[in-house]
């Protein structure tokens, strides 16, 4: 029987990386092309042994039965998915390929049981627990997660032989130009874990509301015998607890939830946290990275386990090899003066604000530098005012040009500058650097030592001047 070959346009994204091999892994051809720039995903497929094409081409099809395509890189209009679709190729996107993979019937599988992890904030950790504890706890679960590699399980995508079929589900569109319909609802599980509500994605969403609606939605494909896990202190939680008729587990800092973080410690690039459950003292648990959100995003995952039947014990092991994943809170080394380096992908004010509150309780003592690349024009100005009070965590700030979507045009308007000169008046320390050079020579200029912490962050292209700072290529491991 001829082997089914699976193109992916846009096979170097995070969410297209994970996707191609789970594929190749279940046995079918695989190809992708993308843009000849580096990525963080460029160790991880080459692990993988799939190597991208370079740029985009009709005659990069030949002997194709099916293409998934990235919302990037012109989308729809992209010109390997235009000629797919003349010559009556099945094209999938992103969001589409997921909640097809998940369902299993590409596999020949009929015994896939989803779980989806949804969420503003925390997604991509969260799916990355929930892929180590059922590993090593023995279930050998199928995975895909928005990131590259995972040091605890190693590929951030993985075809597995047990049933559990685990997702991060993504609240933005499918193809931004012709299918505003949220990612998410292309999946239906049996099991989704909801995280927080936040306003994000501009572009998309009109405010917070927007964004709950869209989770109140994605809750009727949850199957009718399924389980919902909610962060239960979030404010759209009785909203969404609401909404679901089936069974609701609910996890948080409040003693009414079903799962309580009762507190946190962190020493060592490493977390020590205490959970409750339904009244009994589950003990201590450790995670090797940092911050009081990781610590719940794990109670969140520690819930999930216990519900499908994973020992306690198991999970405790398996929450011990957790360090992280590619860009969050990633240890990269140390700069030439001794400073550590540190990288996030922390790209809202949100998110911004946690990661800094967590390297300041986890490093009392540094002088913490935080280097930002605004992530889109959009979300820049949407979020302007809570992006000027989000870094008073950090002793000294240094702001980079905004870093564009390929979906927009650069907006007079809105700039860094202007972000800059707003933070000045609240802010003791701004400096605004508009390249990667100029940030790189100061931060040499300055020689920071030992006492300080230079952390960079950013959904762009930021990572590489953590990985200049610290004199060093690419890691695997955030350890």
């Amino acid at each position: 029987m001829k082997k089914k070959h699976i193109h992916f346009v846009g096979i170097k994204g995070v969410g297209l990386a994970p996707l191609a091999i789970i594929a190749k892994e279940a046995g079918f051809i695989v190809s992708g092309c993308d843009v000849d720039e580096e990525f963080i995903t460029d160790e991880l497929l080459k692990l993988s042994r799939i190597q991208p094409i370079k740029g985009f081409s009709s005659s990069h099809l030949g002997n194709v039965d099916m293409v998934i395509t990235t919302g990037a890189h012109g989308g729809f209009d992209n010109p390997e998915v235009q000629e797919a679709k003349k010559g009556g190729i099945k094209v999938l996107t992103h969001g589409e390929a997921v909640g097809m993979f998940m369902k299993g019937e590409l596999f020949g599988r009929f015994d896939m049981t989803g779980i989806s992890v949804v969420g503003s904030h925390g997604k991509t950790t969260t799916t990355a627990l929930l892929a180590t504890i059922f590993s090593q706890g023995g279930l050998d679960p199928s995975y895909t997660i928005g990131t590259s590699i995972i040091p605890s399980i190693g590929a951030s995508g993985h075809y597995g032989n047990g049933k559990y079929f685990i997702a991060e589900a993504d609240e933005y569109a499918t193809e931004p130009a012709y299918n505003k319909t949220p990612k998410l609802l292309w999946q239906y599980p049996s099991i989704a874990v909801i995280t927080n509500v936040d306003f994000d994605h501009p572009d998309v969403f009109k405010n917070e509301e927007d964004i709950a609606m869209v989770f109140r939605k994605f809750l009727g494909n949850i199957k009718r015998d399924g389980i919902l896990v909610l962060y239960g202190d979030d404010p759209y939680a009785a909203f969404l607890k609401k909404s679901f008729p089936g069974k609701t587990i609910t996890y948080g800092y409040s003693p009414q939830n079903d799962f309580v973080l009762r507190k946190a410690r962190f020493g060592d690039r490493r977390t020590f946290f205490w959970v409750e459950a339904l009244g009994t003292n589950l003990g201590e648990f450790c995670i090797h990275v940092i911050g009081e959100h990781n610590a719940l995003n794990a109670t969140g995952a520690i819930a999930v386990s216990l519900e499908v039947g994973i020992g306690i014990n198991k999970i405790k092991k398996a929450l011990m090899t957790f360090s992280g994943s590619k860009r969050r809170c990633e240890f990269i080394g140390q700069s030439r003066f001794g400073s550590i380096v540190i990288d996030d992908y922390a790209h809202h004010p949100t998110e911004i604000k946690k990661t800094l509150i967590a390297l300041k309780k986890a490093y009392p003592k540094k002088h913490i530098v935080c280097i930002f690349q605004p992530h889109t024009f959009s979300r820049t100005k949407a979020l302007f005012n809570k992006f000027t009070h989000a870094f008073s965590d950090a002793d000294e700030v240094i702001l980079m040009d905004i870093y564009p979507s390929l979906r927009e045009e650069p907006d007079p308007e809105i700039t860094s500058q202007f972000l800059a000169n707003k933070m000045s008046k609240i802010h003791k320390s701004v400096t605004f650097l508009s390249k990667a050079c100029d940030v790189i020579q100061y931060v040499a200029q300055k020689e920071t030592d030992s006492s300080s912490l230079i952390v960079t962050m950013g959904a762009g292209d930021i990572y590489k001047i953590a990985q200049k700072v610290a004199q060093k290529k690419p890691s695997v491991s955030s350890q």
